[in-house]
């Protein structure tokens, strides 16, 4: 059971990520999420060198581009998620953003003509369930506080249910993601497995780098923008927790994939313990319930 530890330091590496991007989104600031791409590039690129170096890896970089397509949909999803927490509470964005699962199922069974058993179009319909109703209450919130400050100065639910497109933009970008990797894997299945994850791994964190590097070079020097690096301990240890969590669930996915992958994805469960912890964050009842509504989806799937 080797797999158990790095399966666990990726669920509280990535749901411990989760607290620090929410710390780093600033309501007042339109480009904290630019801010944080930019530290997740850089630590990500680090990273990538790092392996190389340490382990002799003997990087191609033509896979930067034949695994472009697959790396364009994951960092934009990623972009969108930090975009979105300015406007949402961790704890309702992080179980949206992890229903993606729902729509890849979707997706294979639209496009690739696989069957889905009982339990899969069961956990789809109590996710589906669990966001229309996360969207309503959202909304209903929004309506309550707008009536409460007719001044809307600062508000919380300042865009009510239309915050959740955010969540629910990451969730359809990651879910390409992942079905345009199943399609990198099979189409370069020639190539060693192992070596091919490692080449994929390493082009998509320097394409991090890459898109790092662009974003700095808007926000500094062309919007002349503010990069103190003091105003950046919450997005720079997003980011370590971030890389960490990638590092550690490549080698526990490919030992015990069953088990391992309903484990991780339910990594929602620790962001919502640390923004209760830490970030005092409190839902209503009827959230709570249609949050628990997801996860338990989120979880049935990965399962089957």
């Amino acid at each position: 059971m080797w797999w158990f530890i790095p399966a666990m330091i990726a669920t509280v590496a990535w749901g411990t990520a989760d607290l620090f991007y929410k710390k780093g989104a600033d309501p007042a600031d339109k480009y904290s999420f630019l801010k944080t791409v930019i530290l997740v590039g850089t630590i990500m690129g680090l990273h990538g060198i790092a392996v190389i170096f340490i382990q002799g890896i003997d990087y191609d970089p033509s896979y930067m581009i034949k695994y472009l397509p697959v790396s364009f949909f994951y960092v934009t999803s990623m972009a969108v998620g930090y975009a979105g927490l300015r406007f949402l509470e961790l704890s309702v964005s992080s179980p949206v953003q992890n229903s993606s699962g729902a729509i890849v199922s979707v997706m294979t069974f639209l496009f690739l003509g696989q069957t889905m058993a009982k339990i899969q179009v069961f956990a789809i319909v109590l996710i589906t369930i669990g966001v229309v109703m996360l969207g309503v209450f959202e909304q209903r919130l929004a309506e309550k506080e707008e009536v409460e400050n007719k001044k809307m100065v600062d508000r919380k639910y300042k865009y009510g249910a239309i915050a959740l497109l955010f969540p629910l933009m990451y969730a359809f970008l990651d879910s390409i993601g992942t079905f345009a990797d199943a399609w990198f894997f099979d189409a370069y299945a020639t190539v060693d497995e192992a070596t091919l994850e490692m080449q994929a791994n390493i082009s998509y964190e320097f394409t991090w780098l890459l898109v790092a590097i662009v974003a700095f070079i808007y926000l500094v020097v062309i919007k002349k923008e503010s990069f103190r690096p003091k105003d950046q301990v919450d997005r720079g240890l997003a980011a370590i927790f971030e890389t960490l969590g990638q590092f550690f669930y490549v080698y526990a996915i490919s030992s015990n994939a069953i088990v391992v992958a309903p484990m991780i994805s339910a990594y929602s469960v620790v962001s919502i313990i640390l923004s209760r912890i830490f970030l005092k964050e409190k839902l209503t009842r009827n959230q709570y319930s249609v949050i628990i509504l997801i996860i338990i989806g989120i979880v049935l799937l990965s399962i089957e």
